[in-house]
């Protein structure tokens, strides 16, 4: 009888959970992501608006992450032309995805057939099969639509919330929720990559009756306009105010202090590092994993994917 592979659940967006996949690929698990498709801005807005599809730009960049093609592929499918009359800003990658469901007259189909090519390592799946639109409640009260628009308010948000409201999620997404060993959340834009999946009708659902251990990522630096100030436990107090409070099982900080001048230029654009306060987290009643968890990349801040992927990897232990 032999030993099924554990498998892993990672949910989210953006830049944070390309980093996640690309430490875990290497380990022996089997990978779902479920991306999110509530952008709407650059290459991916633009696309979504001229040809009525999900953005793909999120899904681009998790595609490259589980590849395992040749680097110089990999330059190509993020190659961004700078030139040309409707090219310009366009990536390599959304352009291909905006074929493949072109040609198969379906997104969801698209990415499987992208990932063929691609020789991913497991399974890309969007939240949704069509577009959301992300919504914020400010505040004061005031709604803000569209992803992009909302860190521009540079307020405080009260909530967010997605419209249409007859949302579905993949089957494949649920099955893979309810089948998975781990749930893995972020790292990423708290409100505008993590929560936009979580928001879609079932999947946070699913998410939160699991019996798989959820984990959280927290990110180590705050956003301007979406967690300014924030410490990890408001990023984790976000989080469970918009899903079941018992949803998150365990969550991993980073504990390790940024160099003085990464702090500085970070202070440019507003974000200061997310403050690991253990005790606020402790209250939550949840397991707390702290490390030092980043590494400076041309004075950017990532999480350090290895580290991470190990410590993901215990918690399967």
């Amino acid at each position: 009888m032999t030993n099924k592979r554990p498998k892993v659940v990672a949910i989210g967006g953006g830049t944070g959970l390309s980093v996640l996949l690309r430490g875990l690929k290497y380990h022996d698990i089997d990978i779902t992501a479920i991306v999110t498709v509530a952008d709407d801005g650059g290459s991916s807005g633009r696309l979504r608006n001229e040809l009525q599809i999900p953005p793909p730009g999120d899904i681009r960049n998790v595609l490259v992450a589980l590849s395992e093609t040749e680097p110089i592929f990999e330059k190509l499918l993020q190659h961004r032309f700078i030139n040309g009359n409707g090219l310009s800003g366009h990536s390599i990658g959304n352009l291909l995805l905006a074929a493949m469901t072109d040609i198969t007259g379906d997104f969801a189909q698209g990415i499987r057939e992208l990932s063929a090519v691609l020789n991913v390592k497991g399974r890309v799946l969007p939240a949704a099969n069509h577009s959301i639109v992300l919504n914020a409640v400010m505040m004061d009260g005031t709604l803000v639509e569209g992803e992009s628009n909302i860190p521009k308010r540079q307020d405080k948000i009260d909530r967010v919330f997605l419209t249409p409201e007859n949302i579905e999620p993949l089957p494949e997404s649920v099955q893979a929720i309810q089948e998975a060993d781990l749930i893995i959340l972020g790292p990423g834009s708290l409100y505008t990559s993590v929560l936009p999946n979580l928001l879609v009708p079932r999947l946070g659902e699913e998410i939160a009756k699991a019996s798989a251990r959820k984990v959280y990522v927290c990110n180590v630096m705050t956003q301007k306009g979406e967690t300014d100030n924030f410490t990890a436990s408001d990023h984790l107090k976000v989080l469970l105010d918009h899903i079941k409070p018992s949803t998150i099982d365990v969550i991993i900080v980073n504990k390790r202090s940024v160099p003085q001048h990464v702090l500085d230029r970070y202070a440019l654009e507003g974000a200061i590092p997310v403050i690991y306060d253990k005790q606020k987290l402790e209250d939550y009643g949840i397991d707390v994993i702290s490390d030092d968890i980043i590494k400076l990349d041309h004075n950017v801040i990532r999480h350090n994917e290895q580290i991470v992927a190990n410590l993901l990897m215990g918690l399967l232990k």
